[in-house]
């Protein structure tokens, strides 16, 4: 468990162990940030790794760190990731580039969701995440 002033990681003994999740994350007093779904596509709009979900999610996490630098954040801010994946087979994977990204000593609470498709057909995965900050001094 790692406590600071906004956020608490927490795994309670009574619940199944994590495989790169916390099961309870707690924010206090601080402001939230919603990031929308992110998916493959760069700054262009053009699809990055077309059928490989590797570079596919590569792209999502750049798509994410690039909109947490836009508040002033990181990933250590972020707090819950929600997963859209037209296959969750690939899962490993996907966890493989997320680690690369997250603490993994403290990583986010998280739900992985098998989708029929995305809003395009080449699209392979869809990555929401939630972050905190400290409150704006006012």
């Amino acid at each position: 468990m790692e406590t600071n002033k906004l956020i608490r990681f927490t795994n309670p003994e009574t619940l199944p162990p994590t495989f790169g999740y916390s099961h309870v994350v707690e924010v206090r007093n601080a402001r939230t940030i919603y990031i929308s779904g992110q998916v493959a596509l760069d700054k262009s709009g053009q699809l990055v790794g077309a059928g490989d979900m590797s570079a596919q999610t590569r792209q999502v996490f750049e798509n994410i760190r690039l909109a947490l630098e836009a508040v002033g954040l990181f990933f250590k801010d972020v707090v819950k990731l929600t997963f859209f994946m037209t296959d969750i087979s690939q899962m490993k994977f996907v966890r493989e580039i997320r680690d690369q990204y997250i603490n993994t000593q403290n990583p986010p609470a998280s739900s992985a969701v098998e989708v029929r498709k995305l809003i395009r057909e080449d699209l392979l995965i869809e990555i929401e995440a939630v972050a905190v900050a400290a409150l704006d001094p006012q």
